[in-house]
């Protein structure tokens, strides 16, 4: 697996979590995880529907998700989910994508806890990790994040990790118009202040699969 999958062996662990692409069985765990619920009752995090479908296609949905990320993954356009475990038990899923990465450096990022996981720090956590493999690992000069205005922990996550203000979107979300805050976090910003500890094993077999020969990280 590792030879013509090195994420396999990609590790990123913080005081109290570890990030690293799950196997079949664990990605069994984090549908499980999905299904018993991701957003209280009548609120929406993301613009697609997927987590008010029913438990089992919840848990489906996050299956496929994850499998489309592997087998579409190209230089130019790709997501790398991540499972993120607690003491060993998956609480969710964070992910960095990007497009054009070689020549924007830019990336965004995106997660989901379970219900019972959230309020105690961990996507705070999880997203440092992830911030801390584009800026330190990759190179990148930016990270990005649309959120919905009244997405209230996920606009506190951004500010604790010091997203600046950046304009606004809109999309229509059930039939209606919807505001989300575009933020954005810049490496000298992420490179300003210090941040908890976070060390990353099994990159360098990665590398080709997010720069070209040419680039310097």
């Amino acid at each position: 697996m590792h030879t013509y999958w090195p994420f396999a062996a990609l590790r990123m662990t913080t005081p109290q979590l570890e990030l690293r692409q799950p196997n079949d069985g664990e990605l069994v765990l984090l549908a499980d995880v999905a299904a018993k619920g991701i957003s209280p009752p009548g609120q929406r995090t993301f613009l697609t529907p997927w987590t008010e479908f029913i438990p089992a296609q919840r848990g489906l949905a996050v299956m496929q998700s994850h499998w489309s990320s592997k087998a579409t993954w190209n230089i130019h356009n790709w997501a790398l989910e991540l499972a993120v475990f607690r003491e060993g038990q998956p609480v969710g899923m964070v992910t960095l994508r990007s497009q054009q990465f070689p020549i924007l450096r830019e990336v965004k990022t995106s997660a989901w806890l379970g219900l019972e996981f959230q309020g105690r720090g961990y996507g705070t956590e999880a997203r440092g990790a992830l911030l801390h493999f584009a800026f330190e690992q990759l190179g990148a000069e930016a990270a990005l994040s649309e959120v919905f205005q009244d997405n209230l922990a996920s606009q506190g996550v951004s500010r604790k990790l010091g997203y600046q203000f950046d304009g606004i979107s809109r999309a229509v979300l059930d039939g209606q118009p919807v505001v989300s805050d575009r933020l954005r976090l810049t490496r000298a910003q992420w490179l300003g202040v210090d941040h908890p500890l976070v060390v990353v094993s099994g990159i360098a077999d990665c590398r080709p699969f997010f720069l070209t020969d040419g680039d310097v990280s």
